[in-house]
């Protein structure tokens, strides 16, 4: 479903992710683990299409939604120079001078994912604080357009408290409630691959073994594949299917059920 391939991405002058590679089957639970500070968000949000590619593909459902050769000079990929192109530094590898670009051809946007049928949970959640929750939840109806059935029956099945406030101000919710709306607002438009950031961050050890034990219920019985960055091993362990661990963006290891049991082996990724 997801293939992440040479995934390099930059802020600034500052490279970030370096020759990622992620392979995401359809149905399965994957999370990326690591310190922080290591590229894990950055993964997730190039993966969404809210950062642009250095260089590498990200393609979903076989489509390739990255385009890092955007910029070409005389019908010549420069990728690898893409990111001096676009700050106007446009010396070409060999020391001339560009003077002619054809294109851009330019990344799918967040937006064009979105319809594609990627749901996107950002760190922090970012509900729509003075919207209630019935609007937060149809700013989701947006997401895969080959779907024009929104599941707000699902989502209150699921989250039962958001029909019980759903003409309460999202930010009058608590902060696992906001999480609560985030994934529904995601799910309401009945994606294919849900992207999650640190689900559990700032959310009380009770309702992050709800939201995890939720999760799991969603992916077993819609069918929909996660894609999920966390730093909380109990819920790694009781989410994950199998794991890639991050480090100085680069992907270091790939975890599977033996060593998402062991509390030891998880912890050698996630301490500082």
């Amino acid at each position: 479903m997801l293939a992440v391939d040479g995934l390099a991405v930059s802020y600034g002058n500052t490279p970030v992710l370096r020759g990622i590679d992620v392979a995401v089957e359809e149905g399965e639970i994957v999370g990326i683990v690591g310190k922080n500070g290591v590229g894990k968000t950055t993964l997730i949000k190039a993966v969404m299409g809210l950062l642009e590619a250095d260089a590498g593909t990200v393609r979903f459902r076989g489509e390739t939604v990255t385009n890092p050769d955007r910029y070409r000079f005389e019908g010549t990929p420069i990728g690898p120079l893409a990111a001096s192109v676009r700050r106007g530094l446009v010396e070409t590898s060999a020391g001339g001078v560009v003077d002619k670009l054809v294109g851009p051809a330019p990344d799918v946007p967040a937006n064009g994912r979105a319809t594609r049928g990627i749901g996107y949970i950002p760190q922090g959640r970012d509900v729509f604080p003075d919207l209630s929750v019935e609007e937060n939840l149809r700013m989701g109806e947006t997401i895969n357009a080959a779907d024009d059935d929104p599941l707000y029956d699902v989502v209150y099945d699921y989250f039962p408290i958001l029909e019980e406030r759903a003409t309460q101000d999202a930010g009058t919710l608590s902060g696992g409630q906001q999480q609560m709306l985030a994934i529904g607002r995601a799910l309401v438009g009945n994606p294919d691959l849900l992207l999650l950031d640190e689900p559990s961050e700032g959310i009380q050890p009770s309702i992050v073994q709800q939201i995890t034990a939720d999760l799991t219920r969603i992916n077993d019985e819609l069918g929909i594949t996660i894609l999920f960055v966390e730093q909380n091993l109990q819920v790694i362990q009781n989410l994950a299917t199998r794991c890639y661990a991050i480090d100085k963006g680069t992907i270091v290891d790939e975890l599977g059920p033996a060593d998402l049991s062991s509390r030891e082996t998880l912890a050698e990724y996630l301490a500082v």
